[in-house]
């Protein structure tokens, strides 16, 4: 074989390779199939992933509520004990 009859024999070779990978992906792409599987399970790991997110803050919200809760009874208290003290005070003066 002459040189040029090598260059063009590697030329073909080389082509066929690039031939061979872009015929798989154009399969890949093809199989929608496996496409919406794979789509599906990213979406229901999304929504996994963000329940858990929204029920974690939830549980931190409601902590916070019932910390919150105790302070705020004992204020509403004082103020309805302070409002009847005043009350008094003015009715006897």
């Amino acid at each position: 074989m002459t040189a040029p009859e090598i260059e063009i024999q590697q030329e073909i070779e080389r082509t066929r390779e690039h031939l061979g990978e872009t015929v798989e992906e154009l399969a890949a792409r093809a199989d929608v199939r496996t496409r919406a599987r794979a789509k599906a399970a990213e979406v229901r790991g999304k929504a996994a992933e963000a329940a858990g997110q929204l029920r974690q803050s939830r549980l931190v919200q409601g902590r916070l509520a019932q910390r919150r809760w105790p302070a705020a009874a004992a204020a509403a208290g004082a103020v309805v004990i302070g409002s009847i003290l005043v009350r008094r005070r003015r009715r006897k003066g």
